[in-house]
């Protein structure tokens, strides 16, 4: 009798440590990892999943359940009728549900519509922030700022990129305005560079989102990679511009300036025959284009102080179709790269 209660204990404890492990798995989010990117990681990306994260790390986010840098989160375990699964080599695919709190209440929970960029990372940048409005436009008592139209843009770039099959990474973001469909969009000074607090010294702050940029590039396994800087410019009234494209030079960047240039002028010709689209292409030395480790480039959606130019960002319909004619873009370019 001893020796089998020795048997039985000893059986115990050698199952014990493989329970206790399953049950109180804990890891840090890395740089940029949102909610659904850190589930992905572990295997864990399903409603299902999604709600048990949340209920185990009750008071752990920030808001819209944004992942807080320093803070360990606890993985829900695996279901019984699971076997123990590995970190997934590639992302989801195509018709996995997909959830990402920065896009906002309504548009968090998404699927994935292809697997066309699959392989591609992207770097999003929307300009300003934080206690730097950028260029700021008015209508009647209205003040538009630059910082959150492009802001809003940039998330809806993302989605599209991520329904596509993509990694992207939103680098300026904000805990509280997720997508957003309205005409006028509130300002705020919220904006974060991935959780660090933005620098009002304009060098400070290019240098913060170009070093975000870069540590994330040291770790990606992607082969194509490319970063996208969105602004709004800011001209007297009477100029009106068509969208706009700056590269650093590089053959890449220029490559990609090109394709969103041709993507953009034949949208115009069948959305607007005989408008004619005047965008440009050109090579600038900015600090962002020239600091950042990815190809990018860097586009001027339009001039805030024009009326005309104004309704190109303050429409939802309108901010959509330029995220969906810029992921267009990038799609080309992908394939074109391969």
């Amino acid at each position: 009798m001893r020796l089998l209660s020795k048997l039985l204990g000893l059986s115990f404890l050698l199952l014990l440590p493989a329970f206790y492990t399953a049950a109180q798995e804990k890891a840090y989010p890395k740089n940029g990892e949102g909610m659904t990117l850190f589930l992905q990681r572990f295997n864990r990306n399903t409603p299902e999943y999604r709600k048990e994260f949340i209920r185990l790390n009750k008071g752990k986010f920030g808001k819209n359940y944004a992942l807080l840098k320093g803070v360990k989160y606890t993985i829900p375990p695996l279901r019984k009728d699971e076997q123990p699964a590995k970190a997934p080599a590639k992302p989801a695919k195509k018709g996995s549900a997909l959830y990402e709190p920065l896009f906002g209440k309504k548009y968090a929970s998404f699927q994935r519509t292809s697997n066309e960029l699959e392989g591609a990372c992207y770097y999003l940048v929307s300009g300003h922030g934080g206690p730097d409005p950028g260029a700021i436009g008015r209508v009647g008592k209205r003040e538009l700022h630059e910082d959150e139209y492009a802001y809003d843009i940039v998330l809806r770039i993302a989605r599209n990129l991520m329904m596509r099959g993509a990694e992207v990474h939103i680098i300026i973001q904000d805990a509280k305005d997720g997508i957003r469909d309205q005409y006028y969009l509130n300002n705020s000074k919220r904006e974060t560079c991935m959780g660090s607090p933005i620098p009002l010294n304009q060098v400070a702050r290019l240098k913060q989102r170009c070093d975000k940029i870069n540590a994330l590039e040291r770790k990606t396994k992607c082969k194509y990679r490319r970063a996208l800087f969105v602004h709004i410019d800011s001209r007297s009234k009477s100029k009106r511009t068509d969208v706009y494209f700056y590269h650093s030079g590089s053959s890449k960047s220029k490559r990609l300036a090109r394709t969103l240039k041709s993507t953009f002028q034949k949208k115009y010709d069948h959305h607007q025959p005989g408008r004619g689209f005047r965008g440009t292409v050109s090579k600038r030395n900015l600090y962002v284009l020239q600091n950042s480790a990815p190809p990018a480039v860097f586009v001027e959606l339009a001039n805030i102080q024009n009326t005309y130019d104004q309704q190109r960002i303050v429409e939802s319909n309108n901010r959509q179709a330029l995220a969906n004619w810029i992921a267009e873009a990038f799609v080309k370019d992908y394939k074109s790269n391969k």
